[in-house]
């Protein structure tokens, strides 16, 4: 309808049944609309819930140790992959203490073990390359 003064819009409106619906007050003049105000509530309310519902792409970690076992690794690939599936991203750290941050050479194995073990079941990106940090090796990872 274009710009359009207040009374004017209130004269539509009650001519159509309908109610004067201010989508954003941001802007001079204010952008209006006309509707039910009931089922814009409800509209509003429905694309709220679905934003809180499942924020996908939430960054999960999984801790792998410099002694860890075959299987254990295992298990860590398997719940990496269930955050992978849901659409997380995926933050692979294994921390290093004492005289284990000389071996950087043999975490690094583990960490390409672990990857190499995750490509077997599913497509992964890499988000940032294998980082050493102060406390050991981190890197992020995403379902292609």
């Amino acid at each position: 309808m274009g710009v359009v003064n207040l009374e004017e819009a209130l004269q539509v409106a009650r001519e159509r049944n309908l109610d004067l619906i201010q989508v954003t007050e941001k802007v001079e003049p204010p952008v209006c609309k006309l509707g039910d105000y009931g089922k814009y509530l409800y509209r509003e309310e429905k694309k709220e819930k679905a934003a809180h519902k499942h924020k996908g792409g939430q960054l999960k970690g999984i801790r792998l140790s410099f002694n860890i076992s075959q299987h254990d690794l295992e298990t860590r690939v398997h719940q990496a992959e269930k955050f992978l599936n849901k659409g997380d991203t995926v933050r692979v750290e294994l921390l290093l203490r004492g005289r284990e941050k000389t071996l950087q050479d043999v975490a690094k194995g583990k960490i390409d073990k672990f990857l190499e073990i995750l490509r077997g079941t599913t497509q992964i990106k890499i988000e940032r390359e294998l980082k050493r940090e102060f406390r050991g090796l981190t890197m992020i990872i995403s379902k292609q």
